[in-house]
């Protein structure tokens, strides 16, 4: 008896090691891992969001019907007009307009810095900027960044809701200007009178 007695003693505590040796083995790689956590956080980002590359219809059916509407109109157009060769361009236009509108672009990663403001593997600093806007395209809102003259380039980010765009405002305003009610330009005003034509199914 006694020598059993001793036998499971020796059990007992080797399991105890054991216990021991494993509670600090997945202590070790929780540090490690909040390690590597750590590491992939930027200080710098203030914000970002997730959202499509590019604002798109969901539904295709009546935007088909819409699109060969346009491009059957326009080609009676010019070819009365007697410009043939224009048809051909007008199709493949428009073509390419629908597929970019229906086809589901990659989803990017979109984020505010305390430099300015990153989208598809671009930086934008905030000295380059001189305002901002939102319009609505489809089911989405679409923030338009304008740089400062003489260029007055526009950057175009997408917005997939109200509590994003909320966040957002708050933030690029403390940096440059918000436009409540822009000036639009005459792409702007093209986009905006294609959308309001867009069948919603």
């Amino acid at each position: 008896m006694p020598g059993g007695e001793k036998r499971g003693q020796k059990m007992h505590f080797s399991q105890k090691k054991l216990n021991i040796y494993r509670f600090f083995h997945d202590l070790t790689k929780l540090a490690k891992l909040e390690k590597i956590n750590s590491m992939d956080t930027n200080p710098q980002v203030v914000f970002s969001w997730e959202a499509p590359l590019r604002a798109y219809k969901k539904t295709s059916t009546g935007v088909l019907r819409f699109y060969v509407a346009i491009a059957l109109l326009l080609s009676l157009i010019v070819f009365f007009w007697g410009e043939k060769i224009l048809v051909l361009p007008i199709w493949a236009v428009l073509f390419l307009f629908y597929v970019f509108t229906i086809t589901v672009p990659p989803i990017v990663k979109n984020q505010i810095t305390t430099f300015g403001i990153e989208g598809a593997e671009h930086t934008y600093r905030f000295e380059a900027l001189a305002r901002f806007y939102f319009t609505k395209r489809f089911d989405y809102y679409v923030l338009v960044i304008v740089g400062k003259p003489p260029f007055n380039y526009h950057m175009y980010f997408v917005v997939p809701d109200d509590e994003t765009k909320k966040k957002v405002t708050e933030i690029l305003s403390d940096h440059i200007m918000y436009q409540e009610y822009p000036e639009k330009t005459a792409i702007d005003r093209m986009i905006g009178l294609l959308s309001s034509l867009m069948p919603e199914a």
